[in-house]
């Protein structure tokens, strides 16, 4: 049987819950203030702010 855990979002410390087959880079959606969460650690799960990401117009 698996199950979900919630953990709390760093940006705004609501609470994201989180299925248990994510892995570490696994990117999730505060449902508080819509923020993208990477996964950096699993044991205990750890949030970072996913980084933004940006344009390379060629150069």
């Amino acid at each position: 049987m698996t199950t979900a855990t919630t953990n709390t979002c760093p940006e705004c410390t609501a609470t994201v819950p989180t299925a248990p087959d994510l892995r570490v880079t696994s990117i999730v959606v505060c449902p508080g203030c819509q923020v993208e969460l990477e996964i950096i650690c699993l044991d205990p799960v750890e949030f970072a702010l996913a980084p933004e990401i940006e344009e390379d117009f060629g150069e």
